[in-house]
């Protein structure tokens, strides 16, 4: 079972580590004592990740300080699909789902399973853009 300490668990949701104390606090998030330590068990926080990013409840991002040649989402597994050849990979990070296909000997290497931290690195030579109707 992965487990995240409350300062992992708020950067994986974009909140303060006290927002999280507080949602624990409060009864939104439950969390365990691990030693001395409070963590969150990794399947709640992905639960939680998906209800904060259907809601919109969350903070805007800042502004970019750096960035790489490949767009990484470092996210939660939220949801493991596997048949016998190939597995469907759900990641939630931040207010972004990312959906990968991949083969079902890589995702069981990985031991993927919801609440498992995760990179998701996206390399792409066709980007669709779109426009919004005009007001």
């Amino acid at each position: 079972m992965a487990t995240y300490r409350i300062r992992q668990a708020a950067e994986l949701l974009g909140v303060s580590d006290d927002t999280l104390r507080r949602w624990a606090d409060s009864g939104r998030l439950s969390t365990m004592t691990q030693g001395s330590r409070q963590v969150v068990e990794g399947r709640v926080l992905a639960v939680l990740a998906q209800e904060i990013a259907e809601s919109g409840d969350r903070p805007e991002p800042g502004p970019v300080v750096s960035a790489s040649a490949r767009n990484r989402f470092v996210g939660l597994v939220t949801r493991v699909v596997r048949d016998t050849v190939m597995a469907q990979v759900e990641i939630q990070a931040g207010p972004h789902r990312v959906v990968s296909l991949l083969s079902r000997e890589a995702a069981d290497e990985l031991e993927l399973e919801p609440g498992v931290l995760a990179i998701a690195t996206v390399k792409s030579t066709n980007v669709g853009i779109e426009l919004p109707e005009k007001p």
